[in-house]
């Protein structure tokens, strides 16, 4: 049985180019990165440390605890070298489990047969000393067993978390084109919003941009919404240890007094919807919803809080339509009405973004699934400059 006290080398990955936001979350929390790569950062921590950083990241995907590294030369070397590690260790035999396996290895064209040998591997050993096997499948909803090999180098991990990260789970009405939760984490971080100052969503669509921002400014973490993860299938896991991380976890959730948060969209559909996921994140009550044209958003005056506009961005070809009138507005809107304001468009359309007529003053880097995107940032002057 492992010793969930035990230190050892923790990958926890992410969406590229997130990694600089997720390296700000493990510093809030006390960890001290060893290396930051662009869809990883890697750590030392136990296993206990993993339930931690499970249910309190934002941005992340998933937490890995690496079991061994290993050199793997060809495919053939995959079943010897797993069924020689003490499985019996990390998973009961009746556990059920699954395995991921990225795989980048001249010798191997199918990473699925990688996924089969490394099952294999670890059924045959329980068969041979237990005279019984555990289940295996696809689903993660059991023990996760992940490998990641490319050229010689290989290392086998412990995902302790499973499914996503990055789905935030409170959000059941996805609404049109919805904002991934890390991204929309990220994307506030990024922002360098204060969590006291007004935060301005105007088309909010399904609301993750605000409902995002307020649970950050009062200390909500995504594990408030999710009960269950990989690291609750690995042999010495005590729920005793989980539930107090929890309940620390909820202890942490904070007022702020004349807290201001506003998302409008034209669509009544769409402030529903917001309204409901906000409503199951625990913050319905913290967002003050509008249904109107974004010209028509409330914004307080002398404030210097941020105004976040995630628009439509013709993902395709000959989409564009009459976008780019409204980038126009938006620029308009953000002149004549946000002075005193940090202005913020995310957008995967550069050509889109010009015709807001305004100066950027930072053009930060994101992916929105594969599509290159910008966070622009404005500076709002107040008066002439």
């Amino acid at each position: 049985m492992i010793d969930f006290d035990l230190k050892g080398k923790v990958t926890v990955t992410c969406k590229d180019r997130f990694a600089p936001y997720l390296e700000q979350e493990l510093l809030a929390m006390g960890f001290k990165p060893k290396a930051v790569f662009r869809t990883h950062i890697d750590l030392y921590a136990s296993l206990n440390d993993c339930i931690d950083l499970n249910l309190h990241l934002r941005t992340a995907s998933h937490v890995l605890y690496e079991i061994k590294s290993l050199y793997l030369h060809k495919a053939d070397d995959v079943y010897r070298r797993i069924k020689a590690l003490p499985w019996e260790d990390y998973l009961d035999k009746e556990t059920y489990f699954s395995v991921v396996s990225h795989v980048d290895n001249e010798t191997v064209d199918n990473p699925l047969f990688v996924n089969v040998r490394v099952k294999d591997a670890i059924v045959d050993r329980f068969r041979e000393i237990f005279g019984s096997r555990p289940d295996t499948g696809a689903s993660k909803d059991g023990a996760v067993i992940q490998l990641f090999w490319k050229d010689q180098q290989a290392s086998l991990y412990l995902n302790t978390s499973g499914e996503t990260l990055a789905k935030h789970g409170y959000r059941k009405i996805p609404g049109h084109a919805p904002m991934l939760e890390a991204l929309a984490s990220a994307t506030v971080l990024a922002s360098e919003w204060d969590g006291k100052s007004p935060f301005i969503n105007p088309m909010c669509g399904a609301g993750t941009l605000a409902i995002e921002a307020a649970l950050m400014a009062t200390g909500r973490y995504p594990g408030l919404f999710r009960d269950h993860y990989a690291f609750m299938h690995i042999q010495g896991y005590e729920e005793a240890v989980y539930q107090k991380i929890r309940e620390k976890m909820a202890n942490k959730i904070r007022e702020v007094p004349g807290l201001k948060i506003i998302a409008s969209d034209i669509s009544e559909q769409a402030v529903l919807f917001a309204k409901e996921n906000a409503g199951i994140a625990g913050v319905e009550d913290l967002i003050d919803f509008e249904v109107c044209d974004f010209e028509e958003t409330t914004v307080p005056e002398n404030e210097n809080g941020v105004v976040f506009f995630n628009p439509e961005y013709g993902e395709r070809l000959g989409e564009e339509g009459g976008l780019g009138e409204t980038y126009k507005r938006m620029g308009d809107f953000m002149k004549q009405k946000c002075a005193g304001y940090a202005g913020y468009i995310f957008t995967g359309n550069m050509v889109l973004a010009k015709k807001v007529g305004l100066r950027t003053s930072r053009r930060i880097e994101f992916y929105n699934g594969t599509i290159d995107c910008r966070l622009l940032k404005y500076e709002l002057f107040k008066g002439s400059r």
